[in-house]
């Protein structure tokens, strides 16, 4: 069983108010890319060891029971008889970038556990498990543009189609935490609502008005992340902006961009023939 986990880009981001919880309430739009890691599982026979897990790629932090695919086969094994299992991921999309890859990975994995070993979990359950491991991680199950609010565990549709341009997703690097990234923030509500931009305003337009919160800080304490950016303008990005927290930035162009990367990033260019819809 081999399936390749996508990322996400946000579309605008506000960050509106703080909660008694001591989250935050947000807006944004999450929309799927093409850039992707490799999950393979395989039903082994080694009833001692119920879960081994190896991985390859990106380096990624932590041991493998902090790992969210662990999380989510540990919940999954409170539910349901679930026979031993060994896991490989292979890691390419980075951590620390605000494209959503470690709770795409473990959406990816409760969906393929689901149906491969017909656990007859019902959406409910599986939305309940995802959003005890993130915030993002049930746009996942689904994979398609949503709205998202509250915590950005909350969606609702939105209509909305990229695929006839050419994204370009360029990792910088760095990476952005989300807490420090919450901590420069001043939540205020938007004067206009993401979905009235996107379904009003021009592509050509958005970058007069669709707005990601967190930029503000992350410039200032990685300024290369705000030339990154405006690298992309100058390279013809109809958009560009900042995604999630941060440090990956993307640019939405018309035609194939001639984009110059330097060495020590990481990207990934969507072309027009991945359609999400």
């Amino acid at each position: 069983m081999l399936i390749f986990p996508n990322a996400k880009i946000n579309l605008g981001l506000h960050v509106t108010e703080k909660r008694k919880d001591g989250f935050h309430n947000i807006e944004t739009i999450f929309y799927p890319i093409d850039w992707c890691d490799a999950l393979e599982v395989i039903e082994t026979k080694n009833k001692d060891l119920p879960f081994e897990m190896s991985m390859s790629g990106l380096s990624v932090l932590g041991d493998v029971k902090s790992n969210l695919i662990y999380k989510a086969w540990e919940q999954l094994a409170q539910l349901k008889n679930i026979p031993p299992l060994s896991v490989h991921l292979h890691k390419h999309i980075p951590m620390g970038a605000g494209l959503g890859g470690g709770s795409a990975d473990a959406a990816f994995f409760l969906n393929l556990m689901n149906s491969q070993f017909d656990l007859n979990l019902t959406e409910t359950t599986l939305i309940s498990i995802a959003n005890s491991l993130g915030s993002d991680c049930a746009f996942f199950l689904k994979n398609q543009p949503v709205i998202a609010t509250q915590k950005g565990n909350v969606f609702s549709e939105i209509k909305i189609d990229l695929s006839k341009y050419f994204i370009l997703i360029v990792f910088p690097s760095i990476h952005s935490n989300t807490k420090d990234a919450y901590d420069g923030i001043t939540p205020q509500f938007p004067i206009i609502k993401l979905e009235e931009i996107i379904e009003t305003v021009p592509i050509e337009e958005w970058k007069h008005h669709l707005v990601n919160d967190f930029e503000n800080s992350i410039f200032k304490k990685f300024p290369e992340v705000k030339m990154l950016k405006e690298n992309l303008y100058a390279n013809g990005a109809l958009y560009a902006s900042m995604s999630g927290s941060g440090s990956a930035v993307f640019g939405i162009f018309e035609n194939e961009p001639a984009f110059t990367i330097n060495n020590k990033y990481l990207y990934c260019l969507q072309k027009p023939s991945f359609k999400t819809l």
